[in-house]
């Protein structure tokens, strides 16, 4: 049976949702609680207004963790976790770019970060059945 196929239009998973929710939900709030420290860390990478661009891209991560996982506004919640991985992702683990000692470090956060958006683009699709 293909994609387009399916007729189960009920949310997905409870405890997928709540999974995948509350890590991202932990991230962003990381993120929040040493904003100081991400956004040295967005500024040495060059990023424009990190002062602004920091606690916004939180905040996108953190409420579509809450949607995603409370399964409200879905289509929205999913959208945002996918732009905040979309921007965050290439610019922030730039492993390519980096020195030796850095390498690792970056494509193993590039590689994680890019499983989280193909869940979040599978959320996605589910929330457009909805």
């Amino acid at each position: 049976m293909s994609d387009s196929d399916s007729l189960d239009e009920s949310p997905p998973s409870l405890l997928g949702r709540l999974l995948f929710g509350s890590g991202l939900a932990a991230l962003a709030l990381r993120n929040l609680t040493n904003l100081d420290g991400r956004i040295a860390y967005a500024e040495a990478k060059d990023v424009p207004l990190a002062d602004k661009l920091v606690p916004t891209s939180s905040g996108l991560l953190l409420g579509g963790s809450l949607g995603i996982g409370l399964w409200k506004l879905p289509k929205l919640s999913t959208a945002s976790i996918a732009t905040f991985f979309i921007g965050v992702t290439p610019v922030m683990h730039d492993f390519w770019a980096v020195d030796e000692e850095s390498y690792d470090e970056e494509l193993t956060s590039f590689l994680q970060n890019l499983v989280l958006l193909g869940a979040a683009i599978a959320f996605f699709k589910r929330a457009q059945q909805n």
